[in-house]
């Protein structure tokens, strides 16, 4: 229970990762709040807003900062996919990824750093991904708002570190969520392209939510009090090992 008094908004809360973390930091002694465009599963907290809109987001932190009675944590957790080479988005899609999964989580922090400021416990947490650190294969857009989450977290991290404020990421692998249910849906052959992403990561086996909400939750605790400036891969492995194959 080393949450008991920390109060945490979880954007992208309704599902996947975003839905068990905020589960997983509630079962440990959290007072949390999702923010998404639906609401979640009862009986966690909601709050609706789209980060994409300032306004919404302002409004939405101040009433989930409000119902808390403060903020400790915030895990900036909403995203969205894109497939691709740099060739196949036009301009119009790369403005909406990068809306969402990168001047979302600014403004976000925007918001939620006069309430962290007030915290002897603040931490922000970013979902990166294995995608920032790694070159995969038509995911150009994808991966370049995950660089650049990644080099947000840096800078964040050094910009606040005298205020009291931590600032880490999160790098998951191919994670079994809802994006990737939707894209296997929509692939010609789903078993072959579900085997082809389970065989590129060391393991064998995509990552689950459960798995990443525990890194995120503990980068998020007490337990992560000399933990800034922070990468932490959930990905099989697959970032740093070099297998031989299997005989």
């Amino acid at each position: 229970m080393e949450f008991t008094g920390i109060r945490a908004i979880v954007t992208g809360g309704a599902s996947g990762i975003g839905l068990a973390t905020a589960r997983l930091l509630t079962e440990r002694g959290a007072a949390v709040a999702c923010l998404d465009l639906s609401d979640p599963p009862e009986p966690l907290y909601g709050v609706r807003a789209d980060v994409r809109d300032d306004a919404q987001v302002r409004t939405a932190v101040g009433q989930a900062a409000e119902h808390l009675g403060g903020l400790d944590v915030l895990v900036n957790n909403a995203g969205i996919g894109a497939q691709g080479t740099v060739e196949d988005n036009d301009d119009a899609e790369w403005h909406g990824v990068f809306d969402v999964n990168v001047f979302g989580m600014v403004r976000m922090a925007r918001a939620a750093l006069p309430h962290l400021r007030r915290s002897e416990h603040a931490a922000i947490v970013n979902t990166c991904s294995i995608a920032a650190t790694v070159g995969l294969p038509s995911r150009a857009l994808y991966s370049a708002t995950k660089g650049a989450v990644l080099s947000l977290t840096l800078a964040m991290a050094a910009d606040h570190l005298r205020e009291g404020i931590r600032v880490t990421c999160v790098n998951p692998g191919t994670a079994d969520t809802p994006w990737i249910g939707r894209l296997l849906d929509a692939a010609a052959d789903p078993e072959a392209e579900r085997a082809a992403l389970e065989a590129r990561q060391p393991t064998g086996r995509l990552v689950s939510a459960q798995e990443v909400a525990a890194a995120i939750a503990y980068l998020a605790s007490p337990f992560a009090s000399a933990t800034t400036g922070t990468a932490l891969a959930v990905d099989g492995g697959m970032d740093g090992l070099r297998l031989r194959p299997e005989k």
